[in-house]
């Protein structure tokens, strides 16, 4: 049976919010969290961008739910073995609910300390190496590694918890799924994409974890949830890989200008119809995934609990 979680945006709240979503997610019923890992969120009206580790760990005093990096980049801004000892620390403190989701990141996270900004094989091949570089440390041992990407000398970790942290890899093509299925111990995707999980099945991931995970956007009225959904997330509908290659906030929200609210509400839930967002949420278990998390868009967060808790979570029971 799927489970159904929620996703906390740190692109959108302030760590205190954060907090107070994980607290309400959990009285609502859902049955874990994503956490977004940002340096930059995708536009200035979105407004923020904690540092993930530090919310992470302040949740995991107020929530017993399972918490998942929705994604980490563990390439460049921040190096495998920083996340080795940042994800450690995270199973420690959640008692071993904790799942470390990588993926090949976004230069509008990543460029602010290396400007070049690899292509997409490379980056894939560094997140591979990366892996290999966090398990190694996972093991407690002393580890000096020198690879083709990454210089490790004579690191340990002291603070470990009983057993290393699954990794789950991100993926949105045929390769990256193919390495996932190959090195991950799960998959995350944002799309409902059925043949893409039979890929990463494929490659090695058969009977390994899928997540999936979306946006919605709750509100009393479809008119005023298209509204907020497209004044604050209108990135979401740009297609190809203007994600992972522009820079900077204000490009984002230059490109952004060609989304109307009319393809907001084609693309997301709006409004109060719990139909329209369980048919979105089964779209994912019907492709095939095993977790769904659920994000709501825009200030409206104990309403959309309230929702989620009384007419969507019972009927996906």
């Amino acid at each position: 049976m799927a489970k159904f979680g929620y996703f906390l945006s740190c692109e959108e709240h302030s760590p205190k919010d954060l907090v107070r979503q994980a607290k309400l997610a959990e009285e609502a019923g859902f049955d874990a969290l994503w956490i977004s890992d940002h340096y930059h969120p995708w536009l200035d009206e979105q407004g923020q961008s904690p540092f993930v580790w530090s919310v992470i760990g302040a949740l995991s005093q107020v929530t017993s739910l399972p918490i998942t990096t929705a994604v980490t980049c563990p390439l460049v801004r921040t190096p495998p073995a920083i996340v080795a000892q940042a994800a450690a620390t995270s199973a420690v403190l959640t008692d071993g609910r904790f799942v470390l989701g990588v993926g090949t990141g976004e230069a509008l996270n990543e460029h602010i300390v290396e400007s070049r900004w690899p292509p997409a094989e490379e980056r894939q091949e560094m997140l591979e190496e990366a892996v290999e570089v966090m398990r190694e440390l996972w093991t407690g041992r002393l580890v000096s590694h020198h690879g083709r990407y990454y210089n490790v000398d004579t690191a340990r970790l002291y603070t470990l918890p009983d057993e290393p942290p699954p990794i789950y890899m991100s993926g949105f093509g045929e390769k990256a799924a193919t390495l996932a299925g190959r090195i991950a111990d799960g998959f995350v995707c944002t799309m409902p994409d059925k043949e893409l999980l039979e890929t990463f099945r494929s490659a090695g991931g058969e009977g390994k974890p899928a997540q999936g995970g979306l946006k919605v956007c709750w509100g009393r009225d479809v008119a005023s949830a298209r509204k907020t959904a497209h004044r604050l997330w209108p990135n979401e509908q740009l297609p190809g890989e203007a994600a992972q290659l522009l820079p900077l906030p204000r490009h984002f929200a230059e490109l952004s200008q060609v989304v109307t609210e009319e393809m907001i509400e084609q693309n997301l839930p709006c409004g109060p119809d719990p139909e329209r967002h369980l048919q979105a949420i089964r779209e994912y278990v019907d492709a095939g995934y095993d977790e769904v998390y659920v994000n709501q868009i825009g200030p409206d967060q104990e309403e959309f609990f309230a929702f989620y808790a009384e007419q969507v979570l019972p009927e996906l029971a």
